[in-house]
Formats: C-alpha cells, sequence, structure tokens
C-alpha cells in the first residue's frame, strides 16, 4: 500500500504560501506513484503566479498540466519535478523521471505523464528540463542558419540555454548579453562570449530577448540588422510595454515574434509532440557544464519563505533547486 498522505505547496493568495497535507488516490493499473527527489522554481512565471500578477484574461491558457486551484489563489502551481517511481508496473519502480508536477513529496499520475530521466543524467541537473524544453522550442521557432550572428539579451537560465545550444549551430557567432557584468563568469563556465548590451556587436541575423524586461527588448530592437527577426521568450504578466517601433523598426523591415513553450513551434508541430520534446530536452541536458545554472538550494518546508524571497528580488538569479528528505 502506499502512503496516504503527502504534503504539497499551495499559494494561497498572493504573496503567501503554505505547506498542506495531501490526501493520495488510491493507484491504478495505468499509473505511478512517485517520491518527489528535487524540483524547481520558475523564477519567471511562477514568481508571476505567486505575486498574483497573471491577468484574468490568461487564467485558463496558464494553468499548469497538475495544478489544483485558480488564480490568483489558493492554488498549487509549478511544473519541474524529478522523483523516483514507488509504485506501478515492475518495469517502471525505482525508476527516475520528470514529469510537470507542483512541488509536492509524493504524487500519482498516469504513466504517460513522465519522462525516463536518461541513464546518465543526474536528477539534481534534470530539473533544468522544462527551462531547456522551452529554450529548443526557441530554437525551433527561431530557425538559427550556418554563419549567422545570434544576440541572446539576458543571461538567466533560460536565456543561457538558448545561447548555448544556438552556439551549437555551425559557423554561428553567439554573443550572450546582460547588464549583471557578474554574468560573465557563468557565460565563460558554458563557453560563450559575454557582453554589455552596449557593447554588442549590432547587425544582428537572430536577436533573442530572454531577459524578462522591457529594456532587454529595446536592446534586441536596436541590434537587429535589416530584415532581421527578433524572438522574445519574456513573459511580462499584467505590465505593460512600450517599444520604439517608430524609429527604424519600419525601415529595416525588422519582424517581432513571440515563442512560447506552451504549444510545439509550428516548425515542428507536424512531427513531434509534447513528450518527444521533452525527451530531446532531458538528452540535451546530459553535459556537466550545465550545472552553473543552479546556483542554490533548499529545503521543501522552507519553500514559503524561499518563494517569498526570490519574488521580491531586485534581479533574477539563476534556477533554485528545492530538495525533499
Amino acid at each position: 500500500m502506499h502512503a496516504a498522505n503527502a504534503q504539497a505547496f499551495w499559494i494561497q493568495a498572493p504573496g503567501h504560501g503554505e505547506i498542506r497535507q495531501h490526501a493520495l488516490p488510491d493507484l491504478q493499473a495505468h499509473e505511478l506513484l512517485i517520491r518527489t527527489r528535487y524540483s524547481a522554481v520558475s523564477r519567471g512565471t511562477e514568481s508571476l503566479v505567486f505575486q498574483g500578477k497573471i491577468p484574468e484574461s490568461e487564467y485558463t491558457r496558464m494553468r499548469a498540466p497538475f495544478q489544483e486551484g485558480d488564480f490568483p489563489g489558493p492554488v498549487k502551481y509549478g511544473y519541474a519535478n524529478v522523483g523516483v517511481v514507488e509504485e506501478g508496473p515492475e518495469a517502471w519502480r525505482g525508476r527516475e523521471v520528470f514529469c510537470l508536477y507542483p512541488h509536492q513529496t509524493r504524487y500519482v499520475v498516469p504513466i504517460d505523464a513522465v519522462v525516463p530521466l536518461p541513464e546518465d543524467l543526474p536528477a539534481a541537473r534534470a530539473v533544468l528540463a522544462a527551462n531547456m524544453e522551452t529554450a529548443v522550442n526557441a530554437l525551433w521557432d527561431a530557425a538559427p542558419r550556418v554563419g549567422d550572428r545570434i544576440s541572446v539579451v539576458g543571461a538567466g537560465v533560460l536565456g543561457s540555454l538558448v545561447a548555448w545550444l544556438c552556439q551549437k549551430t555551425a559557423g554561428a557567432r553567439v554573443q550572450l548579453l546582460d547588464i549583471d557584468a557578474d554574468k560573465a563568469e557563468l557565460a565563460a563556465a558554458l563557453g560563450l562570449p559575454f557582453r554589455h548590451p552596449r557593447d554588442a556587436e549590432d547587425e544582428q541575423d537572430i536577436v533573442i530577448n530572454a531577459s524578462g524586461s522591457p529594456h532587454g527588448l529595446r536592446s534586441a530592437l536596436e541590434l537587429a540588422g535589416y530584415e532581421a527577426e527578433i524572438i522574445e521568450l519574456s513573459w511580462f504578466g499584467r505590465d505593460e510595454v512600450t517599444l520604439p517601433l517608430g524609429e527604424a523598426f519600419h525601415s529595416r523591415r525588422l519582424t517581432l515574434r513571440a515563442s512560447q513553450v506552451g504549444g510545439v513551434s509550428p516548425a515542428r508541430r507536424a512531427r513531434r509532440s509534447h513528450a518527444q520534446r521533452l525527451q530531446l530536452a532531458l538528452t540535451l541536458l546530459r553535459d556537466a557544464r550545465l550545472d552553473a545554472l543552479i546556483d542554490a538550494e533548499s529545503d521543501f518546508q522552507d519553500l514559503p519563505t524561499t518563494l517569498a524571497r526570490l519574488s521580491d528580488a531586485d534581479r533574477p538569479a539563476l534556477c533554485h533547486r528545492i530538495r525533499y528528505s
């Protein structure tokens, strides 16, 4: 028999989280009981959820796969969970898996909701899977070509992963940009050229904004060359963004396009499922250099105060990993 109860993190109201007891359902033949080993906090979307900044128009579209409750709260939200299968079919028991599940000590999900970790991928690094999946989708949208000049604005987790993938394009000249000079050390660990936006090379073929800042998007517009494409990965929630589209935007025939992970990129939608995209993301995480993207860890029981602190931070840090006993 599996444990009758688990503990889950809930956002009770904007700015206030708590740990709740959670009764688990009986396990069915097509389901798995998973014990969480690690989860991760999404510094962008999850901070907006915690602060109650999801626009009402997006309440339905922004639901996570196993979300409970509704925005603005009470709501159980999250989508980066790595655990080990405790009960289920014999072939699954003991396997480490990734699931788009909120912060919870144990949970029951259908077998097709999880993806097994590659044997050589440590569970502690696999919490980056949701970020890598978003980065993969961004590259499918941006479609970098041989020899392209590419700028990525924002050296957070997502921007760094996007730049790291772009650099694998033959002959590509990639620059990772951030106003925080301390991010140069992260870029060096990933083998990426780093610059402040004011010192960046212009006339770029592709500019990808992952800064989460309107200033980053303005920098992207300035760096784009003639008929270049700007890919916007940031989501600003309720905040309005003003852009200088009355300057050279039209004369340079620029294209500004959003990339969002909820749908598989149109470039691959006919031939790739969400599960296949996630499996690819896990495979790409096998490089140990990517451990540099995880800069802090705390205990699950401390999550109410941890998320409050992360949401109030002046500058977003990198991936914050949550460990479970």
